[in-house]
């Protein structure tokens, strides 16, 4: 790794840590260059200031994210609409608990309608839209999926996924899950497969069947 890499590093990861407990308006350059160690004058001349260093940090987050979406989607003309959705939502799961920390700041920021938000963000929801919606029509033509309003499935879908980095007390205290902890993937997956398999699947199986398909 080169020295700017890591130095782009140091302050990513400082930057993510100050504005997860402070809350980015409250977090300082001066603060950020401080924790990551390196000078105040490394944050303007790599993200040219505070505000590009919040847009360095969304752009980080979604160009992963949407490649974990594409793996599952470029596997639709091998594998079912049900099995390329279970994917994709295992495969959402495991990026965002493995980088949970930026996926916690992420999420609250885009809450906020921003005008920067929204121009960084419109790129990344179009795509994320296309593939979704493309599986999901797929799947209805199949006749794997009930006849529903994609955008109605990708609200909820969406909903649940961002969740446990939104209300992580809530998903404690109702599905007692910790999206810290090393066996949330696995729990809270299980959790969402269900909900893909009795509100979206047009046939169902015995419910033996899904519990052996979820622990596989």
């Amino acid at each position: 790794m080169t020295v700017k890499a890591k130095t782009k590093e140091k302050v990513i990861d400082a930057a993510v840590s100050l504005f997860n407990t402070k809350g980015f308006d409250g977090t300082s350059v001066r603060e950020i260059a401080k924790k990551a160690k390196v000078n105040v004058a490394n944050i303007s001349y790599y993200f040219d200031g505070k505000e590009g260093l919040l847009e360095s940090l969304v752009m980080l987050f979604f160009e992963g994210y949407i490649k974990e979406i594409e793996k599952a989607y470029q596997l639709l003309d091998k594998l079912s609409a049900k099995e390329c959705l279970t994917m994709l939502v295992k495969n959402i799961l495991t990026y965002q608990h493995e980088h949970r920390h930026i996926a916690r700041f992420v999420y609250r920021e885009i809450s906020l309608d921003t005008i920067l938000i929204r121009e960084v963000m419109t790129t990344y929801l179009t795509k994320e839209k296309f593939y979704l919606k493309t599986i999901l029509e797929k799947g209805m033509k199949e006749r794997q999926f009930r006849k529903l309003q994609a955008s109605f499935i990708i609200v909820q879908l969406k909903g649940m996924l961002m969740m446990p980095y939104l209300h992580p007390q809530y998903m404690t205290e109702v599905l007692h899950v910790f999206s810290h902890e090393q066996y949330f993937v696995e729990q809270y997956r299980k959790e969402i497969e269900s909900w893909i398999h009795y509100t979206i699947c047009l046939e169902r199986e015995p419910m033996n069947k899904v519990i052996l398909q979820l622990k596989s």
